[in-house]
């Protein structure tokens, strides 16, 4: 299974999650808004539902996906470890720094 973070790193991924958070949408009209073929956008979606960042549901011959609340939950709650994570050895190293300074001569 793709990680959510990895999956939401792509640009074309992350502008997918930004058109389904307004509201959910078919593939042909997700399609519409890129550059690239309607099989690389359903590509696109087949990573982002791997990775439990959207659904689908079928709705006569269209899919119509949507963006699942409780994958973006995950997906924060990744983004909240590494920066916590980072910030946290940013004011260690500060502060060493800081020490190394005050004890020259």
């Amino acid at each position: 299974m793709t990680d959510a973070l990895s999956a939401a790193a792509e640009p074309n991924r992350r502008r997918i999650l930004q058109l389904l958070a307004s509201r959910p949408r078919p593939v042909t009209e997700i399609a519409a808004e890129f550059t690239v073929t309607r099989s690389a956008i359903s590509q696109h979606l087949g990573v982002l539902s791997e990775a439990g960042l959207v659904g689908a549901e079928k709705v006569g011959r269209q899919r119509i996906y949507r963006v699942l609340p409780s994958g973006l939950r995950r997906l924060q709650a990744e983004i909240d470890r590494f920066w916590t994570n980072e910030l946290d050895q940013l004011v260690t190293d500060a502060t060493s720094l800081t020490q190394s300074k005050e004890n020259r001569p």
